[in-house]
């Protein structure tokens, strides 16, 4: 997998886009296969993004996991720029459980805002290599982010600070996911697993940590790079201890 991105959101027509999230616009004539529809489609490629990488999704492609010809699909949408923007959308609906946003409070919002990105990105690693510096605002995008400004205006800050916490939780969650992500795809690549990968560079670091060149880290516990130790939820909490403080400050002010 690259580091660096391969798509981006909004590269195709984006009224027609707009016009397929939200069914503004003309509904396609029935195709040859009568159970197509634009919800197969982009499940469909979904599908394949997940099995094969974003690479592997074409209209053709599609089509023959459908079994139907690739100019029916054309049909139901203009092309791999729309059906990208279908797709982000697709994967990025919100729960309907409550539950899933936390106890109620802002901070067990936000919190679990946090872990279900990182889920979501682990489940659909195609997406780190799209770049969604400008989204299409379809249902989906619109939807959670209503939900979650419901849960999180209790914090009594600015609607732009309000905004400014979701996109943080989701920035530090983007970098978070691209290194498990791209840790498991070495994994695969290369046929060595992480502790294996490390272990071959033990005898040498060994010997370095007795040069006395790196005292710090050699005095480290030994259990400092296990596997006990969740980095993503310690950083998660920083962040939200972070929001805290700026929360409690802005209630005594008030």
């Amino acid at each position: 997998m690259a580091s660096s991105t391969d798509e981006t959101s909004g590269s195709g027509d984006i009224g027609r886009t707009l016009e397929l999230l939200w069914d503004t616009g003309k509904r396609p004539s029935r195709g040859p296969k009568p159970g197509l529809t634009l919800e197969r489609i982009v499940e469909t490629a979904v599908e394949i993004a997940d099995r094969d990488g974003l690479d592997a999704v074409s209209m053709r492609r599609i089509a023959t996991e459908l079994g139907t010809g690739t100019m029916s699909l054309y049909r139901y949408v203009p092309g791999k720029g729309e059906l990208l923007d279908l797709m982000l959308d697709r994967v990025q609906r919100p729960s309907e459980n409550p539950a899933d946003l936390g106890e109620g409070d802002w901070r067990s919002a936000l919190a679990a805002l946090g872990r279900a990105t990182l889920a979501l990105y682990r489940r659909h690693p195609w997406l780190l290599k799209v770049n969604q510096s400008r989204p299409i605002l379809g249902p989906s995008a619109l939807d959670g982010m209503e939900k979650m400004l419901s849960r999180i205006k209790p914090m009594g800050l600015t609607d732009p600070e309000l905004v400014s916490a979701i996109i943080m939780i989701d920035a530090y969650v983007v970098g978070a996911a691209r290194t498990q992500v791209y840790a498991e795809e070495a994994e695969r690549t290369t046929g060595l697993t992480t502790a294996e990968f490390f272990e071959a560079q033990w005898p040498v670091l060994e010997k370095v940590m007795t040069t006395g060149r790196y005292p710090l880290l050699a005095g480290l516990d030994e259990n400092t790079w296990g596997p006990d130790f969740d980095h993503f939820e310690f950083g998660l909490q920083r962040i939200l201890d972070g929001l805290e403080v700026l929360v409690t400050r802005r209630h005594a002010n008030d």
